[in-house]
């Protein structure tokens, strides 16, 4: 059957996470059924490159489906943004995928953004979007302790217990923090993540940024290999997905 990448964005807000769960919704879910309805009720799969967990957003998410008839990207994304509604999904664009494409096993890098609100006010507009701490942090000293987890190294630090990952080793590419504004927003990359990876990190740094651990501290609890001496792990509001990134002129959308 012809195969149809998906870009996709969402608020992961009212969602379980992508993957289908015993219990709740999810955005595979919400995906399969609208594609459901273009081919008279049959069972369509769904599948993306990235996994993400309940309310973790995306920006830049990219999906799979296989479809037993041939439809033009622009008729197949349309008709998708129809049947999503009323849920916070958006097809931003759709494709026949080409031969030997996986969305999941062909990319080769994934990017996130983590923003956090450190005002004494919470967020309004931007509730369920930002992580707020009350307090102000120090954004260059969290920027200059990220680096050192920058490159190949065991993460057993900043890994959930229930990771699935055959092995806590991976290679972080980038790990940027900066402030915009009112905001603390961390981007980093990587071929993949840990299951929480990211957030434990976050949570691990934002101690560095209120003063309660040095920057020296963030490389032992790397070389602890242990979760228990990590930070807290940051709650999902502030986290998206922004990018799966595959080689030059494979990925269609």
């Amino acid at each position: 059957m012809p195969r149809y990448v998906l870009r996709l964005e969402y608020d992961g807000a009212p969602f379980v996470g992508w993957q289908r769960q015993a219990e709740g919704l999810s955005v595979q879910q919400v995906v399969e059924e609208a594609a459901a309805r273009l081919v008279a009720g049959a069972a369509v799969e769904a599948a993306a490159a990235g996994r993400t967990d309940s309310g973790v957003h995306a920006s830049g998410q990219v999906a799979q489906i296989e479809l037993p008839r041939v439809i033009d990207g622009e008729t197949l994304r349309d008709a998708l943004n129809f049947h999503v509604k009323p849920h916070p999904v958006a097809i931003l664009a759709a494709a026949r995928a080409p031969e030997g494409f996986h969305v999941r096993f062909s990319a080769i890098g994934r990017a996130y953004r983590y923003r956090i609100l450190d005002r004494r006010a919470p967020p309004a507009l931007e509730r369920g979007r930002v992580w707020h701490v009350p307090r102000p942090l120090d954004a260059e000293a969290m920027h200059r302790a990220a680096q050192a987890l920058v490159g190949r190294h065991d993460f057993s630090s900043f890994r959930a217990a229930a990771c699935q990952a055959s092995g806590p080793v991976r290679t972080l590419d980038r790990l940027d923090i900066g402030r915009v504004g009112q905001e603390i927003v961390v981007e980093t990359a990587a071929r993949s993540f840990l299951h929480h990876q990211v957030r434990n990190m976050v949570g691990s740094l934002r101690r560095v940024g209120d003063g309660s651990w040095t920057e020296a501290d963030i490389a032992r609890v790397l070389d602890a290999a242990d979760r228990r001496q990590g930070g807290q792990t940051a709650p999902p509001e502030g986290l998206t997905l922004t990018e799966v990134r595959y080689p030059d002129g494979l990925c269609p959308v």
